[in-house]
């Protein structure tokens, strides 16, 4: 839901206070006209984003219009025409609704073709930001009303902040057609304006926070003003006007303070993707395998563990009592084959992949295909204890990403070095063996029972 609510106020945000500013100087415009061009325009742009082809040409035909409409829009601000107005209102409005269509994450405003629970909230919360908008746009139109020297540096920094980002797309667009040049310097600026969707909030935020600091001062001589009346009408009539402009400044302070606490909200906290728990270390017992406490495992939880390989990977694993009325464990590696070792983690009673947010049948852990963690073969359980031999840990090691830094000795001469900052390693008798040079792993590669003892598998893989 919070996506959805924060993507809103990114889209229509800054182009709901231009549009506030455009109105300044204009005759007031009916709530009923109003409301219907913004709807239309609404409309509109979304039927466009939708229809409208994706390709290159097309895309830098529209991007280039709407930099030059934001261009003659800041013109158009030496007239006072109300239609003038209301044909902003609508362009600007348009503008912002064929940007937001094209966000691909808007599929997810509900997972089925039907209306349901999440459907319900996702659009709810597309409502709120735009009731949040309309009021941000309307106290802002009046408190710029009691401030007319802020209206152009406002005009020009909401324009500034729109056109960087189209900018950077026709840039990018022009440099996808080989009409100019691709160097580093038009990358850098493209990156940096192309991504900058959260800053959209925190600028918008920051321009009504300005606003409300300016108010300040009329404010105070509100206050004085009032004070200074002895005559009760006259009084009263000046403390009306005080506490409505304090009722003004303070609504548009908590509209703001809204604003940048759902932008923080999403960046901090939703956005991030599940925390992994802590992963329960394990060794190899003197039998050569993993020995894991049934009394551990079998509440029904997910439980982590790792085991660090002779070459110093991280292999996580995962251990589930699949079923709640009888022992049916699920022993599988903390990664998948389609999303790879991002890992899984439990939400209530449902394990949930971190990578795609695909909801896992429990029973069905421990069984291969789709985006289920990958199974581990030969373990086994008895009545008091799970055990899982080192080949079938070794077979997972390539699933995994992470290298613990250990301290090794070179076989050859005993010198001491770290896994990570050896150049030379060879897997021998099962064993990763690291080298100090490229001398010693020669020597070891043509006489390894020279330097340890023979190991019943005698094959052999260097790098």
């Amino acid at each position: 839901m919070n996506y959805f609510f924060v993507t809103a106020l990114q889209a229509f945000l800054p182009v709901t206070l231009l549009c506030a500013l455009n109105w300044v100087r204009r005759p007031a415009p009916s709530v009923r006209g109003l409301v219907w061009v913004t709807l239309l325009a609404l409309a509109a742009g979304t039927l466009a984003g939708v229809h409208l082809s994706a390709g290159q040409p097309t895309q830098l035909t529209l991007t280039l219009l709407q930099l030059a409409a934001l261009l003659l829009f800041l013109v158009s601000q030496f007239f006072v025409s109300i239609r003038m107005g209301y044909g902003w209102q609508g362009l600007l409005i348009a503008g912002a609704a064929l940007h937001w269509v094209n966000d691909p994450n808007l599929s997810a405003l509900t997972p089925t073709g039907v209306i349901n629970t999440d459907l319900l909230l996702n659009l709810s919360a597309v409502v709120l930001a735009v009731a949040l908008m309309a009021l941000c746009a309307v106290l802002a139109a009046m408190v710029v009303r009691r401030l007319p020297l802020w209206r152009w540096p406002l005009l020009l920094a909401l324009s500034l902040l729109l056109l960087l980002p189209l900018c950077g797309q026709a840039l990018l667009l022009l440099m996808k057609l080989e009409i100019i040049g691709l160097t580093k310097l038009r990358l850098s600026f493209v990156s940096n304006v192309t991504n900058s969707s959260p800053w959209l909030n925190y600028f918008s935020a920051l321009a009504m926070a300005l606003l409300v600091l300016a108010f300040m001062r009329p404010l105070l001589r509100l206050r004085a003003d009032y004070l200074r009346q002895a005559q009760p009408i006259m009084r009263r009539q000046a403390i009306a006007r005080y506490r409505n402009a304090r009722r003004t400044v303070a609504t548009l302070l908590a509209a703001l303070l809204m604003v940048v606490a759902a932008q923080l909200y999403w960046d901090l906290v939703a956005s991030q993707p599940p925390r992994l728990s802590e992963a329960v270390p394990v060794t190899l017992g003197a039998d050569g395998q993993v020995h894991i406490p049934l009394e551990q495992v079998r509440d029904g939880k997910l439980h982590r563990f790792v085991w660090v390989a002779d070459d110093g990977k991280a292999v996580r694993f995962l251990v589930i009592n699949r079923y709640p009325d009888r022992l049916r464990l699920g022993v599988v590696f903390d990664a998948c084959l389609l999303c790879g070792d991002q890992g899984y983690v439990m939400e209530g009673n449902q394990v949930v992949c971190v990578a795609c947010g695909v909801h896992i049948f429990i029973p069905s852990i421990g069984k291969a295909g789709g985006c289920n963690p990958v199974p581990i073969d030969n373990w086994r359980n008895d009545d008091k204890e799970l055990t899982i031999g080192k080949p079938a840990l070794v077979a997972g090691v390539n699933y995994f990403s992470t290298v613990i830094t250990l301290q090794v000795a070179d076989p050859v001469d005993g010198s001491k070095l770290t896994n990570v900052k050896a150049e030379h390693k060879y897997s021998y008798g099962g064993k990763m063996y690291f080298f100090a040079n490229e001398a010693n792993y020669n020597r070891f590669r043509a006489q390894p029972t020279r330097f340890v003892p023979a190991a019943a598998d005698d094959a052999g893989e260097g790098e």
